[in-house]
């Protein structure tokens, strides 16, 4: 069996950068790998991608449940400043104001029978929902990716901000005669769930496409951070 010639190391400045961050197998190596990455991502890929995109927030994640197709927990606690939950029933599920003891199978016959009523209502038919982009929702920690807005259209869904501390993903549910944009999170009940009135100077871009959970990573480097902030 023939042993492995030992690398050499590098006489130069450079090449003994290069080794350390490419060749070397040390935990310092490996903490400035991951710092790269993130510069990288940050000032090139992620940028590059909204030019490509046309839009300044080309990657998005999801952070609520409110474009969920399944039942989700009821909130029982709410923080008093930011309306963020803190509690959960994990005894009951619920969607579009609808509450069941058991877990609700995610499926868009499901999904329509406990919230079609409200499109109905308002002229959006089962089989014109079913065209939607996305029309089965998506998941809290998914990844969305954004494109340019264009011209609004009912049924797509978009992100914006809204005066809170992260942008909203909503779906457009009408649109008046001066463009002005009336949204809804799919999981939502009618009831103080829907925005009106958005100025399109305040939407961010449209969503393109979804990467299932990959958001997670995210939600848990916040949520941890904002931990060590309240115990700091």
């Amino acid at each position: 069996m023939r042993r492995k010639r030992p690398k050499r190391q590098p006489k130069t400045t450079f090449g003994k950068i290069w080794y350390f961050i490419w060749e070397e197998d040390s935990l310092a190596s490996w903490i400035v790998n991951v710092i790269l990455a993130f510069v990288l991502i940050k000032f090139l890929v992620y940028p590059g991608l909204g030019l490509i995109l046309d839009t300044s927030h080309p990657v998005v994640a999801v952070v609520s449940g409110s474009m969920y197709h399944g039942g989700d927990h009821p909130c029982i606690k709410k923080d008093s400043t930011t309306s963020e939950c803190l509690a959960y029933d994990t005894n009951l599920y619920f969607i579009c104001n609808k509450t069941y003891s058991q877990k609700i199978r995610k499926n868009f016959d499901t999904y329509w029978s406990n919230c079609g009523d409200w499109y109905v209502d308002r002229n959006i038919t089962k089989e014109e929902f079913k065209k939607f982009p996305m029309s089965n929702g998506f998941s809290k920690g998914d990844i969305i990716v954004l494109h340019g807005y264009g011209a609004p259209k009912i049924g797509n869904i978009i992100v914006f901000n809204r005066g809170k501390s992260y942008p909203i993903i909503h779906r457009i549910v009408s649109i008046d005669d001066k463009q002005q944009i009336t949204t809804k999170g799919d999981h939502n009940a009618d009831s103080g769930d829907v925005d009106i009135n958005i100025n399109p100077n305040t939407v961010i871009g449209k969503a393109y496409f979804k990467i299932p959970y990959i958001g997670y990573v995210k939600i848990f480097a916040v949520d941890l951070l904002r931990f060590l902030h309240i115990i700091g």
